[in-house]
């Protein structure tokens, strides 16, 4: 008799040093459903999808396909069952193309030669067949993260999977480009695809998802039908307790501008243009000021040349009265606390632990040393504050190595660290990037309580939901200018869409164009 699962992962336990990331956790996959997962950050999520992707092996349980016991040791035999997976932080080589990209691993040869005109081929059919415009001959480096996520879906279509493992695929999308990915996701399931769906965004899982499994602290919590349970219940089931969703706060009270940019530019590294052309812009003390826009619109560069990672090619920065135009990062920093939107690149070093990564812009302070020997006491000590205070939660604490950490908590220390130095600027790039609700909910009520404190934040994030909730003024970036200016409470997402997509722009003077 055929079984109406597909993929069924019957008590599965997983444990690393200090941590049963997987406690005896079954999930069951319906043939053609869409299944979500739903957890905080570091319940065992992604662990549980990369034992069923064979890039881990768990310690107990077995792992059944159409009711047959199956062995997947590494992630070949995972593609041999026809299991894809579309990682959270993508798998891709940047430096070459997006068609070696996507038959990297799977090419069509004969006699040795590499058949690149029919893998083109097969391709082009797929990403028309299911609205996945990506440019072939593009390097991975030179495209949008959107496009990059694109590419790891071609990548699983060209190998012909059955069943697809999105991890956290809506992280870096626009509103718009959420929307497509949804639309493709059904339409694999209609052909008969199965879908494991991890996110943490309850409008995402109530729009897509047939049935959501909840996993809390590496336990399996319980199955719901999406189409019995609303929002509230699914956050409620997640954390273990009563979650407000909505952001509280208090009309800002604006003090004087603490940053200002003028005529701002920075360069592109891909394209002759500037990625930042001649903005302008305040931050005020006791204000949240967010840029929105796609990805790839210069936002990145923005804050580059802020924060003095990239150099700037024009116009001025003041900070607190200070022109720091051509200051160095570590003299920017003493005004600055910077949350950055990549945790791996600029916000951790990934094999320090966790106490090494919570002093690095502070271990000069006398707190911390005495005649140029650190106090590790004293690091310890205050690490331990920020690991309660911010709910880090590690395998093995303060002596944790950031890597074995999960992305969530990884993302928890460093907004713990930048929050705590106290600077009368916060830039918080994507600062609840991959979070839980609890954890967002946490993170938001401390960035208000920083612009309550009288501090600058200027918060860049793709997130509408978070943009729309969190700021006080809302400017839209779309090819490296600002197009538009908005008050949370008098505009909408769809609004914010359109700017944010170049249909629209604000004339000088705040008219649309």
């Amino acid at each position: 008799m055929a079984t109406e699962h597909v993929i069924e992962m019957l008590h599965i336990t997983k444990e690393f040093p200090g941590i049963i990331a997987n406690d005896d956790i079954t999930l069951q996959l319906r043939r053609g459903e869409i299944h979500a997962l739903l957890g905080e950050n570091g319940a065992g999520k992604s662990t549980l999808m990369s034992v069923l992707f064979g890039l881990y092996r768990p310690e107990a349980g077995v792992i059944k396909k159409n009711g047959q016991e199956v062995k997947i040791n590494n992630p070949n035999d995972a593609t041999a069952l026809g299991i894809g997976m579309v990682h959270q932080h993508f798998k891709l080589i940047e430096v070459f193309t997006v068609l070696d990209n996507i038959i990297l691993g799977a090419e069509t040869t004969k006699m040795g030669f590499l058949q690149k005109k029919e893998a083109r081929a097969k391709v082009e059919a797929l990403s028309e067949r299911y609205g996945l415009k990506v440019d072939l001959d593009a390097k991975v480096e030179d495209i949008t993260v959107g496009m990059q996520q694109r590419v790891e879906i071609l990548k699983m279509l060209y190998r012909d999977n059955e069943i697809l493992i999105f991890d956290e695929p809506t992280a870096v999308l626009t509103p718009q480009e959420i929307d497509e990915l949804m639309d493709t996701m059904k339409e694999f399931a209609k052909e008969g695809k199965s879908i494991l769906f991890i996110s943490h965004k309850l409008n995402e899982i109530m729009a897509v998802s047939d049935r959501v499994t909840v996993l809390r602290k590496g336990k399996y919590i319980g199955t719901v039908n999406a189409k019995d349970t609303d929002k509230q219940s699914l956050s409620d089931m997640m954390v273990g307790r009563s979650v407000q969703l909505e952001v509280q706060k208090e009309p800002a009270k604006l003090g004087e501008a603490v940053l200002s940019l003028r005529d701002f530019c920075v360069p592109s590294k891909a394209h002759k243009r500037n990625a930042v052309n001649h903005v302008s812009f305040d931050v005020r003390a006791g204000e949240i000021l967010c840029i929105a826009g796609i990805d790839g619109n210069g936002q990145t560069e923005l804050v580059y040349g802020l924060t003095g990672l990239e150099k700037s090619s024009g116009g001025t920065v003041t900070l607190c009265g200070k022109d720091i135009s051509h200051a160095s990062i570590r003299h920017r920093g003493s005004d600055m606390s910077h949350i950055p939107e990549d945790r791996h690149k600029h916000g951790l070093v990934l094999d320090f632990t966790l106490e090494q990564n919570l002093v690095l812009q502070r271990f000069d302070e006398p707190r911390f040393q005495k005649a140029g020997f650190i106090n590790q006491g004293a690091v310890r000590e205050y690490a331990e504050e920020l690991i309660e205070q911010y709910d880090v939660r590690s395998g093995q604490g303060p002596i944790t190595i950031a890597r074995s950490m999960s992305g969530g908590n990884q993302q928890k220390a460093i907004i713990a660290r930048e929050l705590d130095r106290e600077k009368p600027l916060v830039v918080a790039v994507q600062p609840t990037r991959g979070l839980d609700v609890g954890a967002i909910e946490y993170i938001h009520g401390q960035l208000v309580a920083e612009r309550d404190k009288g501090r600058a934040v200027l918060l860049v994030s793709l997130e509408l939901d978070e943009v729309m909730n969190l700021s006080d003024r809302i400017l839209v970036m779309y090819e490296g200018e600002i197009v538009g200016e908005f008050d949370p409470k008098q505009t909408n997402v769809q609004e914010l869409g359109l700017y944010m997509a170049g249909a629209k722009r604000m004339e000088e003077g705040g008219r649309p164009a």
